[in-house]
């Protein structure tokens, strides 16, 4: 069969084409967005991609047509599927018909963590011989790609709440059916289609509503906004995690940055586990991982072994040069907490040198100044906080001074380049937060900063 995927080369459906193409499907997809590193993985593994939408991409009348759910009414090649009358489908409820029926669906939800989470416990299963399928929002280090089919009765999947496509406005995550399900949080995001939390909460619902009786559901301790959607009702067993409170799963610090902590499972102490990873949101994500792994029958003791090995995902504060003693990093930043936890951790690694936090508020809630006090207050831990507003910004940022007045806000990136080489100071550590390609600043900022050092 002849696969031809719309949006082909975000994170989801590119992890697709490669499930797709290892079932034997013959798979081409295009996107407006043909860049490393989806569009080299895919490459790599034979897969066609067209650059931008347009009716012709569908002349050779492909045996079924997957549509992204960034694609709408109105796009050239999707109005060419409706014309043609050929048969589609949304990416999740593919992945449902052809992959996951039958199998033990690990899935891992919620606003914050998603990616990292699912990379831990695909990473514990691997270790342990599973061999799981997994599909993750992102390039796992460990595997050097973003999903494969497996070879066991074992899937691991990044439960997305976003919409499937823009003829099943359900979250995708509806679809998966999981057996073990992981809330790690949740907040108000996506505002492009959810009008408040209650709209979230209520398809977080429908996503419980699909877990057996005799599966299991992990969620954090005294979260109130994951507590209402089980008051909704809930019909699995739940396991809680915490960091240093009393539950039945937790965390103990001994490391104040969150590279070293102590695992208890009701009160008994089961190990420590000691890792690169830093901050609290990275602890939650172990603990979930491991509380997930056990569920499928692994040790603790060697989920927490395996995690000594864990490599995060490619772009989660991935140290992407080291110029004299600048250390730079690139961070999938789409959402405030995520900021906030990401710099609290690293404040805790480096102490009291300087950081500098480069921010481009991409996602489509931040870009619709959802967020605009949280976002300011996001960014105290950063010495030196930069945004970038380029002209296709939905608004002024100008606001975000009323909560953070050490905000620097510029409309280029010279502008931006200029400030970092200007204010940096030997030891500094320089994050660039983005869930795009910030426009090519990371590859711009090496070059000046090798400059400078000479």
């Amino acid at each position: 069969m002849h696969i031809h995927i719309l949006g082909i080369c975000g994170t989801f459906m590119g992890g697709l084409a490669l499930i797709a193409r290892e079932l034997g499907h013959q798979v081409s997809g295009s996107d407006e967005n043909v860049y490393p590193p989806m569009s080299t993985q895919l490459e790599e593994q034979g897969i066609t991609l067209i650059q931008g939408y347009q009716a012709s991409n569908l002349d050779f009348e492909p045996d079924l047509v997957i549509i992204g759910n960034a694609l709408s009414r109105g796009n050239a090649e999707v109005e060419a599927v409706l014309n043609k009358n050929l048969p589609y489908t949304s990416g999740a409820q593919w992945l449902a018909e052809h992959v996951l029926q039958k199998k033990w669906v690990l899935a891992i939800a919620g606003t914050h963590g998603k990616t990292t989470t699912t990379s831990m416990l695909t990473w514990i299963l691997e270790r342990q011989g599973f061999q799981p399928g997994f599909l993750i929002g992102g390039v796992a280090l460990n595997f050097g790609i973003s999903a494969r089919l497996g070879k066991s009765d074992f899937f691991v999947i990044e439960a997305d709440e976003y919409d499937c496509a823009f003829f099943d406005k359900r979250s995708k995550f509806v679809h998966y059916r999981p057996r073990t399900l992981v809330i790690n949080n949740l907040e108000y995001d996506h505002a492009d289609i959810f009008p408040d939390l209650a709209a979230i909460q209520r398809q977080f619902h429908h996503l419980l509503r699909t877990v057996p009786s005799e599966g299991l559901v992990i969620a954090p301790e005294n979260d109130k906004n994951i507590e209402a959607v089980f008051q909704m009702g809930s019909w699995t067993p739940i396991s809680y995690t915490s960091i240093n409170q009393e539950s039945e799963w937790q965390a103990k610090l001994i490391k104040a940055d969150g590279t070293a902590f102590e695992v208890f499972f009701k009160g008994k102490s089961e190990g420590i586990v000691q890792w690169s990873l830093t901050g609290n949101h990275n602890v939650y994500n172990a603990l979930s991982a491991i509380v997930s792994a056990r569920h499928v029958g692994v040790l603790i003791a060697d989920a927490i072994a395996a995690l000594g090995g864990f490599k995060n995902v490619k772009r989660r504060m991935e140290v992407i040069a080291k110029i004299k003693d600048i250390t730079l990093y690139d961070d999938f930043a789409h959402h405030p907490t995520a900021i906030k936890t990401t710099l609290a951790g690293l404040r805790h690694q480096v102490g009291d040198k300087q950081i500098i936090a480069i921010v481009e508020p991409r996602s489509n809630t931040m870009r619709m100044g959802i967020h605009t006090e949280t976002l300011a207050q996001s960014l105290k831990e950063a010495d030196v906080a930069i945004i970038y507003q380029p002209e296709s910004l939905d608004w002024d940022l100008s606001a975000l001074k009323n909560y953070n007045q050490a905000i620097k806000i510029y409309t280029t990136l010279d502008q931006i380049i200029s400030c970092v080489i200007n204010n940096v100071l030997p030891g500094s550590h320089c994050v660039l937060m983005s869930n795009g390609s910030f426009s090519g600043l990371h590859q711009r900022l090496q070059v000046e900063l090798n400059y400078k050092a000479g």
